[in-house]
């Protein structure tokens, strides 16, 4: 009999009309414990609820390990994009985080702005980066 896989945890937020899901995925082939370095995938969904063109235009993201230390990630656009979803479209992509702890948390905001330059910020859910390693966790 096989073991069951259990599905990856999922985050969600919605800032008016703009639906954020974040599934984080722990990397066990590209982590290395030994070394310090832990290794997590993240897939990211925006979905356009609202009745207006929403173009993503910046990110700001906070990752901080077990042991308090704190990162920062701002830039244009996601992954080398400044995707404008049109109301009812949705774009995902997939990106990973490395940490020098076996568990973490992430959270973040995307700047989003209409066809009129109006900007709003959206919120992305507060996720944690859990790994098999981390001992202070229940089992």
């Amino acid at each position: 009999m096989m073991a069951r896989r259990h599905a990856p945890p999922l985050y969600e937020h919605i800032t008016q009309g703009v639906r954020i899901r974040v599934r984080p995925k722990f990397m066990h082939d590209e982590s290395e414990p030994s070394r310090g370095r832990f290794m997590w995938s993240y897939t990211v969904d925006v979905e356009n609820e609202s009745d207006q063109a929403w173009t993503i235009v910046r990110r700001h993201w906070q990752i901080v390990d077990a042991q308090g230390r704190m990162q920062a990630v701002d830039g244009e656009g996601v992954i080398g994009q400044t995707p404008t979803l049109q109301p009812g479209e949705r774009f995902s992509y997939t990106s990973g985080a490395p940490l020098a702890a076996p568990s973490g948390m992430m959270s973040g905001t995307y700047d989003l702005q209409d066809e009129s330059g109006f900007e709003i910020v959206a919120t992305i859910p507060v996720f944690s980066l859990d790994s098999p390693y981390d001992t202070s966790l229940p089992s």
